[in-house]
């Protein structure tokens, strides 16, 4: 009996890793394919809503670098300036890939977080979750918890009208956008674009953003807190980053795995994170209700999940 036991476990194991690299096979697709149709009229592969929220949060950055740009340059009509540049700006910023995930996870993001909204009722803003921690007795959590609230709603604003704030930009995409922007200008370059640089470092603080308000709630959060790590408890962005932290991933390949063809990464992560099995199920089902259950969770240890993660990283560098 333990050595069929045994045999199944590892066979539900071998399935396991067969899947997530086969998911990982799509991931490491993304980043291309994406720089493609955004730069073509044909793009049936990806979703028309998506597509237009990266060009709208691109646009954006690139109009807001060069309102400042015109304002430091004397420019008369900072709107008209930044129309005449924008879209060029845009297209440049089109190439960075890491900027184009960025945002690409930002949408998808958004797309589970409107989903949720209109099927189960949860709060875009404000989950149980981070009602608890607002109400934490611990000062400095309660107060994080204020302003990752407060920064969630300015998410929930600005993806509604497919705007990506410069200051929300983790720091070394904020570095690398200010360098494709002054690559741009080429000789245009002046002691007033530096200015003008110099200026948006200077207002730029990376602790203060949404995201890295999230990840100092999630290294708080108990391991053993399950609500954490159930969307509708959560709430979809501390879902995300709570999950991520707990799984030893990079969140914005959490979101992707929150697709329905990566339905075996997500619930390898989850149980990585902790989550028993029968609790996992519940969470594919309320995301995913058409997908197939994935066997074989209840064999596997968080710590083999983990494992199992790290052998299996997509490749985004294809």
């Amino acid at each position: 009996m333990a050595k069929d036991f045994a045999g199944a476990k590892y066979g539900g194991e071998a399935d396991l890793r067969a899947a997530l690299s086969r998911g990982d096979q799509t991931l490491s697709r993304i980043e291309p394919i994406l720089g493609h149709l955004l730069s073509t009229p044909d793009h049936s592969l990806f979703s028309d809503e998506i597509l237009a929220r990266l060009r709208g949060m691109l646009n954006d950055l690139a109009w807001q670098i060069l309102r400042v740009q015109a304002q430091a340059t004397g420019q008369s009509g900072s709107e008209a300036f930044a129309e005449r540049h924008g879209e060029a700006l845009a297209m440049r910023l089109q190439e960075n890939s890491a900027l184009l995930s960025h945002c690409h996870a930002h949408a998808v993001e958004w797309q589970l977080t409107e989903r949720l909204e209109a099927q189960f009722g949860v709060d875009p803003v404000l989950s149980p979750l981070l009602q608890d921690l607002i109400a934490s007795e611990d000062t400095g959590t309660a107060s994080t918890a204020m302003s990752a609230l407060a920064a969630q709603a300015r998410f929930v604003q600005a993806q509604r009208r497919m705007e990506l704030p410069v200051s929300e930009l983790p720091g070394d995409l904020f570095h690398s956008v200010l360098l494709t922007w002054r690559a741009y200008n080429g000789d245009r370059a002046s002691d007033a674009l530096t200015r003008a640089e110099a200026k948006l470092r200077s207002d730029f603080d990376e602790a203060s953003g949404r995201l890295a308000l999230m990840a100092r709630l999630a290294t708080g959060v108990e391991r053993g807190n399950e609500n954490a790590l159930l969307p509708e408890k959560a709430g979809v962005a501390l879902f995300l980053t709570i999950l991520a932290a707990k799984s030893g991933q990079d969140r914005g390949m959490v979101v992707l795995a929150t697709n329905a063809r990566q339905v075996t990464r997500l619930a390898v992560s989850l149980r990585s994170a902790g989550l028993a099995a029968t609790q996992i199920d519940e969470v594919l089902l309320q995301l995913h209700p058409q997908a197939a259950p994935v066997a074989g969770l209840a064999n596997l240890s968080p710590n083999e999940a983990r494992s199992m993660l790290g052998d299996t990283r997509p490749d985004f560098g294809q």
